[in-house]
């Protein structure tokens, strides 16, 4: 449930935090539609403020969005627009190390400051799923509620001030983890070779499909599953990608509409392509009419 409508409010600590934390929620498709906002401050290792606001996006609210969130336009009604908060975002992100988990919050932000004509939030960004990528290679998804149950954190998914809180705590429990200080995890990972996608078997139910996965790696279980069907797990969705599987891992919602590879095969979709997007359990049980 959403935050009951009040004033926004911030509980500073006196001494500059070592990063902060952003996560926003939206309305609608568009990604400018922010309807909830969430900061939180870290100093060595710890929350030393939170902000957070109800925010009134001046835009539809979709009842996709509201089921991910529970947010409706009743709950803003009276709240500030984005334009309003400006300056209040702005004084908590401008000039230090700002952690988001993905690039949505990062674009929603640089989107909502076109939208209501303010300038651009000057900031260093930082990527928790790149960090937790690299701290936790072994998991099969980095999305925040899976590393949440992983690290034994409190989480409330799609509230902003919640996943704020636990994306910085995924920053944290890397620093300790690895032992290497924030700043190095600011600095690109040295690329690591994967193993190569499993080979297809000679016949099955999925010969000659070109299959790409978003939300698993090309060499994980999904991938396997589907190479004994005959299927050839792909890197990437090109022009002779037949099938986009979408696994269970996958970022669900606003956040999957930002994937680079759903956006690419949507594009490819609606220019009259063949590729299919399909959850993966539809592609494997033979539902999405492929098998």
């Amino acid at each position: 449930m959403p935050p009951s409508p009040s004033a926004p409010t911030a509980h500073a600590d006196a001494e500059s935090p070592d990063f902060v934390v952003i996560d926003v929620e939206t309305a609608c498709s568009r990604v400018s539609s922010i309807c909830q906002i969430g900061i939180v401050g870290f100093r060595r290792g710890a929350v030393c403020f939170e902000y957070e606001t109800l925010v009134d996006p001046r835009d539809t609210f979709s009842g996709f969005n509201i089921g991910i969130h529970g947010i409706t336009a009743d709950h803003v009604l009276g709240q500030p627009c984005f334009g309003d908060l400006h300056a209040i975002v702005d004084g908590h992100l401008a000039g230090r190390i700002t952690v988001a988990h993905s690039h949505f919050d990062k674009g929603a932000l640089a989107a909502a400051c076109r939208v209501h004509d303010r300038p651009e939030i000057a900031t260093t960004w930082l990527d928790s799923v790149r960090v937790a990528q690299r701290a936790w290679p072994e998991l099969g998804s980095h999305r925040l509620n899976v590393l949440a149950r992983h690290l034994g954190l409190e989480h409330r998914h799609h509230d902003a001030l919640s996943d704020a809180r636990v994306a910085g705590m995924v920053v944290v429990r890397a620093i300790e983890h690895s032992g290497r200080p924030l700043a190095d995890w600011l600095s690109p990972a040295k690329p690591v070779k994967r193993p190569p996608a499993p080979s297809p078997a000679a016949h099955g139910p999925l010969a000659g499909q070109r299959i790409a996965i978003l939300g698993e790696p090309r060499d994980g279980p999904l991938a396997h599953r589907i190479a004994a069907l005959g299927g050839r797990v792909v890197s990437a969705v090109g022009p002779s990608t037949t099938v986009l599987a979408i696994a269970p891992t996958a970022p669900t919602g606003p956040a999957l509409q930002q994937e680079t590879r759903y956006r690419r095969a949507e594009s490819m979709r609606r220019a009259g392509g063949r590729i299919r997007i399909m959850a993966a359990d539809l592609l494997l049980s033979g539902d999405g009419g492929i098998l």
